[in-house]
């Protein structure tokens, strides 16, 4: 399988990835730290398929819309389920790990994470999978003023590197949250799935590139 690109895709000085779904394999343990929460707050819990679908922003933006005045009261419930077995499952994405070691080895690439995860189990799980020292900076939900799609995390990630924002700073995910933040922030977004962008899917925030894989975002990235 071979990844789309378009001519003029800028070579990149930057790559900054999405975690969830993107580099790690984590809809199990949020789906189950849904369920805790949904039912708790009485409230019959989504199917792991709505989980998919649904599951795009922080807690902090998504829980008062869902939860109303017991937003609050929810995002302890979630957290706490969610941090009781998150390191237990974690798995990455097939292949991730040689990829950021490739790509971290690479002179002049600067990589970093980008995340609505909660920064403090974002850092923990890059820890315990040994990711740490291949990222110039792992932002999560809460460490900005603002969590994605807005770009103040995209800022955050690329400070003191040297660099800003801009088409030479891929932003790489697998949900048009991603995208979203990519174009708001002026960053190249490149949409990594097993599926394909279907037409009219991400309107004004096309992907500039597709890869099914971490392999093919490899082979896109020697390509250039």
């Amino acid at each position: 399988m071979t990844a789309a690109r378009i001519p003029d895709l800028p070579q990149p000085r930057a790559l900054l990835f999405d975690w969830d779904n993107t580099l790690v394999d984590s809809w199990s343990t949020i789906h189950h730290a849904l369920t805790v929460t949904f039912e708790a707050m009485g409230r019959t819990p989504w199917t792991l398929e709505e989980t998919r679908a649904q599951v795009r922003r922080s807690a902090r933006e998504a829980f008062p819309e869902l939860f109303g005045p017991r937003a609050e009261e929810a995002t302890r419930l979630f957290y706490e389920a969610f941090e009781r077995d998150h390191l237990t499952h974690l798995r990455e994405r097939q292949g991730v790990g040689a990829m950021l070691a490739e790509l971290a080895a690479t002179d002049g690439l600067i990589l970093g994470v980008v995340s609505n995860k909660t920064g403090r189990f974002l850092r923990a799980e890059a820890e315990s999978l040994g990711w740490t020292p291949l990222f110039h900076r792992l932002v999560g939900a809460t460490d900005a003023p603002r969590d994605k799609p807005a770009r103040d995390p995209v800022d955050l990630a690329l400070a003191e590197s040297g660099l800003v924002a801009g088409p030479d700073v891929w932003f790489v995910g697998d949900t048009d949250i991603d995208l979203l933040c990519a174009v708001t922030a002026g960053c190249t977004p490149v949409l990594i799935r097993e599926d394909p962008p279907a037409a009219g899917e991400f309107p004004g925030h096309e992907p500039a590139a597709h890869a099914p894989d971490a392999a093919t975002f490899l082979d896109l990235l020697r390509r250039r």
